[in-house]
C-alpha cells in the first residue's frame, strides 16, 4: 500500500521503476534523485534491491490532472542515470515508457544495431512494435489521461466513493497490476480473489476486472459504458465478498465497483430475475412473516417439493441445483426478541432510556457492563432466530443489560450486492433512525450477521455521506465478540472461561467479517474461551446471492473446495464448525453436510 498509494490516499504511478546505477554510486544517486522528485513537486517511495543499485520507485505524478509533467521528468531522470553510468531498466525491461530514452543510453550506431537484429526475425515489425526500436513517445499512450469521469447522472443514487472523491474512474485506476490477487492467498491467510482460485482465469482475478472497468473508463476498447457487455461479463463472477477491500494492496473494492455498474447499468430497467427474488428477499419475508407459522409452513413446503422448487427457482433465476434453505417457523420479531431480554416490549426509538434487559440466570450476577442494542438482522430474523436467542444469554452472562430496537429494521445488503442503491438508501435511513438515538447515547450496537453488520459499518457512510446520523451508528456497530471483549476490558468475561475447553472448532470467516471487521476478535474469544481454532482460510463461495443465482453454481463449489470443504474433510471427528454467516453456513451444510454455528450458539452451548 506505501508504494502504490501516497499517504494521503492519492495514486502513485511506476513510471520510474526500475533504473539501476552501479552500487558504489548508489548514494550520491539517491540524493541527486530526490532532489530531482523535489524540484519537479513530486514524491515517491524508494524501495528495492539497494545492495545491486536497483531501485524502485513508486511516483505520485497526476497523469490524470496533469499528464504533460512525465516527459520533462523522465527524460531529466534518465539523463541523471545514465550520468552515473547506471542502466533506464535494471530488471524488468524498458517498455513503452523508458524505450524513447534509449538514445541518451547508447549510441546511434547501437540503436541502429538494434533495428537491423529486429528486422531479421521481424521485417514487418509486428512483434511487439514502438518499443526499443522505433519506439513511441512515451506519453503517447498513457491510459489515465485517456479515461475521463464516468457520467453518473445529476442525482446518481449511487456509492459516494469517498476515497476517490466520487469518481468512478479513479476508483478502478487504483489497480496499478501488483497481481496479489492471483497469488494462492490461502497460504497466507487471505481471501482474495476466490474467483480467480477457482476459474484461474485471469479476467475472473480482482486486476483482469479493474483493467475490464479502466477500458470502459476509456472507451476505446470497451464502448457503451454502464451497460458493456464486457464490463458485464467481466464481473459476471465476481462474488462480491469484498477481500480485495482488505487484501488489495491499493483497496480495489471490486464488491462496491460491482454493485455501482448494476445500480447504473439497469436504472429504470428491467432487472435479471434474481433482482427481483434474491435481492428483494427480506421483503419477501417480512411479508411471508406477516402470514404467520401457516404460511411459513406452506412456504417451506413448497421449497422441499421437488417439482414445484424447480418450478420456483427457475422463475426466481435460481440455479435448479441450489437446494433452498427452509424458512424459520417463528422468525424472531423485535417484540419477541425483547420478551427474551426479560422486557415487557421493544424499547422506543427516544433513546437508551426506553430499553429492555436481561435478568435472572444462575450463580452469581456479572460485573455490569452498561447497556447494548442487540440488532436481529433479516437473516437472523428469518432463518436462524436461535442466534439472536443465544446473543441475548451471551450478552447478559457478559454483564451487558441488552437493548432491543422498537422495530426489525433492514440493512438492505441484497439491493446492495444486486445494484438497487437507491432501494438500499431508504431502508438504511430507516434504520438509522432506529438505531441513531441509541448509538449518540453511547450505546453499542451489536450485529449478528456479519455481511449486515459490515454494511453498518462501510456502506452506510457510503450511501448516506450527508447524512450526520450515519457516521454515529457506524462508530457505535459491533461484531459479538468485539462486544464481549470490551465488557472484559480487552479479555473474555469470566462468566465464558472453559466453555469450550478440549472442543476442536474450524473457523470460516465470513469474507465481509475478515474485509470489513477483521476475524481477529472472534478467534481471540474462541481461544480464550478453551477451543484449539485452526481458521480456514478463502470464501466459502455462497457469497450471499451469488451462489444461489443460476450460472454460477460450478464455481461457488469449486471455491468451496479448496477452503471449506478441504478443512472439514480433514477434520478429525468431532470437530465443530464456527461460521457466523449464514451462506457459510448454507454453503458448509449443502455441500459438506456439516451443521456450523454462531459464535453466539457456541459460547452458550447450544
Amino acid at each position: 500500500l506505501l508504494g502504490s498509494r501516497t499517504p494521503s490516499g492519492a495514486p502513485a504511478w511506476p513510471a520510474w521503476e526500475d533504473a539501476a546505477v552501479p552500487p558504489a554510486s548508489l548514494g550520491p544517486y539517491l540524493r541527486d534523485f530526490t532532489a530531482l522528485l523535489a524540484g519537479h513537486r513530486l514524491d515517491g517511495l524508494l524501495y528495492g534491491h539497494f545492495g545491486d543499485g536497483c531501485i524502485h520507485v513508486r511516483i505520485d505524478l497526476p497523469l490524470a490532472e496533469h499528464p504533460d509533467r512525465l516527459r520533462p521528468f523522465l527524460a531529466e531522470a534518465a539523463r541523471l542515470v545514465t550520468g552515473y553510468g547506471g542502466s533506464l531498466s535494471g530488471e524488468h525491461g524498458d517498455g513503452r515508457a523508458r524505450s524513447e530514452l534509449l538514445a541518451l543510453m547508447y549510441s546511434p550506431a547501437a540503436i541502429d544495431a538494434f533495428r537491423r537484429f529486429k528486422a531479421l526475425f521481424d521485417p514487418d515489425g509486428i512483434l511487439n512494435p514502438g518499443v526499443v526500436v522505433d519506439p513511441v513517445p512515451l506519453d503517447v499512450d498513457l491510459r489515465r489521461p485517456q479515461a475521463a469521469p464516468l457520467p453518473r447522472g445529476r442525482r446518481p443514487g449511487g456509492l459516494a466513493l469517498l476515497a476517490d472523491g466520487g469518481d468512478f474512474t479513479a476508483a478502478a485506476h487504483r489497480c496499478v497490476g501488483v497481481g496479489k490477487c492471483r497469488a494462492d492467498n490461502a497460504a497466507a491467510g487471505g481471501f482474495m480473489c476466490p474467483s480467480w482460485v477457482a476459474t484461474r482465469d485471469e479476467r475472473d482475478s480482482t486486476r483482469g476486472r479493474a483493467r475490464v472497468l479502466q477500458e470502459m473508463a476509456n472507451g476505446a476498447l470497451v464502448a457503451g459504458g454502464w451497460r458493456s457487455p464486457e464490463v458485464h461479463d467481466a464481473l459476471d463472477l465476481c462474488l462480491a465478498c469484498r477481500a480485495c477491500a482488505r487484501d488489495c494492496p491499493v483497496s480495489v473494492d471490486m464488491a462496491s465497483y460491482k454493485a455501482e455498474v448494476l445500480h447504473h447499468a439497469y436504472r429504470r430497467r428491467v432487472r435479471p430475475a434474481s433482482h427481483y427474488s434474491l435481492g428483494w428477499l427480506p421483503a419477501w419475508l417480512a411479508l411471508t412473516a406477516r402470514g404467520g407459522p401457516g404460511v411459513i409452513r406452506a412456504v417451506n413446503r413448497l421449497l422441499a417439493s421437488p417439482r414445484l422448487s424447480d418450478m420456483a427457482k427457475a422463475a426466481a433465476g435460481i440455479d435448479a441445483r441450489r437446494a433452498l434453505p427452509p424458512l424459520a417457523v417463528t422468525p424472531m420479531s423485535a417484540r419477541r426478541l425483547a420478551a427474551l431480554a426479560g422486557g415487557s416490549g421493544p424499547a422506543g426509538g427516544s433513546g437508551p432510556a426506553g430499553g429492555s434487559s436481561l435478568a435472572g440466570g444462575s450463580g452469581p450476577s456479572p460485573a455490569p457492563a452498561g447497556q447494548v442494542v442487540l440488532w436481529a438482522d433479516t437473516f437472523t430474523r428469518g432463518f436462524s432466530p436461535g442466534v439472536a436467542e443465544s446473543a441475548v444469554g451471551v450478552l447478559a452472562a457478559a454483564g451487558y443489560e441488552v437493548v432491543v430496537p422498537g422495530s426489525d429494521v433492514c440493512c438492505g445488503l441484497p439491493w446492495i450486492t444486486t445494484g438497487q442503491l437507491s432501494a438500499a438508501r431508504r431502508r438504511l435511513r430507516r434504520t438509522i433512525e432506529v438505531l441513531a438515538p441509541f448509538a449518540a447515547g453511547g450505546v453499542p450496537v451489536v450485529g449478528l450477521e456479519p455481511s449486515c453488520t459490515a454494511v453498518l459499518r462501510s456502506e452506510l457512510t457510503e450511501l448516506l455521506p450527508d447524512e450526520a446520523t450515519a457516521g454515529v451508528v457506524a462508530g457505535a456497530v459491533r461484531t459479538l465478540a468485539e462486544a464481549l471483549l470490551e465488557a472484559g476490558g480487552g479479555r473474555l468475561p469470566a462468566a465464558f472461561d472453559g466453555r469450550l475447553d478440549g472442543r476442536l472448532v474450524l473457523a470460516q470467516p465470513h469474507c465481509h467479517h475478515h474485509a470489513i471487521m477483521g476475524y481477529e476478535a472472534d478467534l481471540a474469544v474462541a481461544r480464550a474461551a478453551g477451543a484449539e481454532v485452526r481458521p480456514i482460510a478463502g470464501c466459502c463461495g455462497m457469497a450471499g446471492n451469488f451462489g444461489m443465482e443460476a450460472g454460477h453454481y460450478d464455481v461457488s463449489v469449486d471455491v468451496a473446495r479448496h477452503g471449506l470443504l478441504a478443512a472439514i474433510a480433514a477434520a478429525p471427528e468431532g470437530a465443530e464448525l464456527l461460521a457466523d454467516g449464514f451462506s457459510c453456513r448454507t454453503q458448509a451444510e449443502q455441500l459438506g453436510g456439516t451443521r456450523g454455528r454462531h459464535l453466539a450458539e457456541l459460547l452458550a452451548g447450544r
